[in-house]
């Protein structure tokens, strides 16, 4: 829910430990989505001919694709037991734990044998490394947003959220530079490298995460007798509406980004091998803006409230559909780089940047991390049926099926947010700004030009 749902005894200025905490959860969710991402990148440009040899070309492709669906499947199920631990024993266990777990899956991933080494056995173990790193990263997500939000100044929510957030694009940055580094080794090395190499990254971030406090909201609620038993169930049955309303505000970010990073991808490094290097070097540059556009997103949201940035980034996906595809049909090198640099650096950015404190309003504190985790995974398991689905429509309608998915995944995400309430409202900006003007000792007239967006500074 929104502040006028939390408990008075904590500073509405935040924790502390606020900054440290955004930042440890940036770097940890940058390393989970380089291991996440890797894998994607991995099954366009490589798994189908690695893991299943025996097939002809396009049904490769359909199987390197199903088995990167297979994580999604998982992530529900991750966000349902990290939830769970971090509503009812704490957030930051969570955390680590995720963090341990999808590091080691990704680095065996690394090591293993091919098909022309030990046939069938080899895409059933990556199947199955694939399912923990599914497990893994669906406990993460819940657990780190919600220590950065719960952390962070009340009138600062949404730029604080946003910093995990941007740990995605951040992430897909650094996986994409190195495939497109890796790219010129020889042999199973140009795979191998990126997945072996994020060892280095989950240790850097493990390190930072281990150091954190735990969130002091969680703290409250456990000292009040404020937790639930069971948050998994008590969401089900008291929080069900939100969790619906996070799977169609997801879907659409999801798409958005699977359909454009890994599809298209492959879609055009299947028809113009030669412009494999641009597309990859766009990926890199676009979601290297993402970091920066996530970011002020964020921000952007404390100053005009949720919603409207929401409701543009829905309907500049659903008008981006059918260009973004005959772009790229021109084959030419600078289209090319600007569908991804739209796609993914403004468009899925700002739908991410503005989630991390949407998704995190429509729940309670003892069940948020347990229904925001939840509708999240649910709608990260449908997304990642994009590239498949994608493919099998390219393959019976031409690319115009797979603008058609993009598009209707785009407008259940408009429908979604266009019947959400604002939880960051003009009447809930004057209450809290006033707040903080109290607290620090401020004028109300400061505050109230705070909420009209004349002065919003940190």
């Amino acid at each position: 829910m929104s502040t006028s749902a939390i408990g008075s005894r904590r500073s509405v200025l935040g924790s502390k430990d606020r900054v440290k905490t955004a930042i440890a959860a940036a770097l940890g969710t940058s390393v989970e989505n380089y291991d996440f991402i890797a894998y994607g990148t991995a099954s366009a440009l490589y798994f189908g001919a690695v893991f299943f040899p025996e097939s002809d070309r396009f049904v490769g492709t359909l199987l390197s694709f199903a088995t990167l669906a297979v994580g999604f499947v998982m992530r529900p199920l991750g966000g349902a037991v990290g939830g769970y631990f971090a509503d009812r024993f704490g957030r930051k266990p969570v955390l680590v734990t995720a963090m341990i777990v999808m590091g080691a899956a990704t680095f065996l991933i690394g090591l293993l044998p091919t098909y022309d080494q030990v046939g069938v056995l080899a895409p059933v173990l990556l199947v199955i490394i694939r399912m923990i790193q599914g497990l893994a990263f669906g406990a993460e997500w819940g657990g780190a947003i919600t220590m950065a939000y719960e952390h962070a100044p009340w009138h600062r929510r949404g730029m604080f959220a946003a910093i995990p957030q941007s740990g995605n694009p951040l992430g897909i940055a650094l996986a994409s530079g190195v495939f497109a580094w890796s790219d010129t080794f020889e042999g199973n090395w140009q795979w191998r490298t990126p997945f072996l190499l994020s060892a280095v990254l989950v240790i850097v971030a493990l390190v930072a995460r281990s150091r954190l406090s735990e969130s002091p909201e969680f703290q409250e609620a456990q000292a009040t007798g404020k937790t639930e038993r069971n948050p998994f169930l008590a969401t089900l049955v008291g929080d069900w509406r939100g969790i619906l309303r996070v799977i169609a505000l997801r879907v659409v970010e999801s798409f958005a980004y699977y359909s454009t990073a890994t599809y298209l991808l492959n879609y055009i490094t299947e028809r113009h091998p030669d412009l494999r290097p641009v597309a990859l070097g766009a990926i890199t540059a676009a979601s290297i803006l993402a970091i920066a556009v996530t970011f002020l997103a964020g921000a952007l949201t404390d100053r005009i409230g949720r919603r409207p940035l929401y409701i543009a980034g829905c309907t500049g996906a659903a008008l981006f559909a059918f260009p973004m595809y005959l772009l790229t049909n021109s084959a030419q090198p600078v289209l090319v780089v600007s569908v991804f640099i739209i796609g993914i650096g403004i468009i899925h950015a700002s739908l991410t940047g503005t989630q991390g404190s949407l998704l995190t309003e429509q729940f309670h504190t003892a069940t948020r991390t347990s229904g925001a985790s939840l509708g999240y995974q649910i709608a990260a398991a449908i997304g990642g049926f994009a590239p498949l689905l994608a493919a099998a429509l390219v393959g019976a309608y031409g690319w115009p099926g797979a603008a058609l998915l993009y598009l209707g995944a785009a407008l259940i995400g408009l429908i979604g947010i266009l019947t959400t309430r604002e939880t960051w409202g003009r009447q809930e900006r004057r209450r809290v700004f006033r707040l903080v003007a109290a607290e620090e000792g401020g004028s109300p007239m400061v505050a109230e030009r705070a909420v009209n967006g004349s002065s919003a500074g940190p």
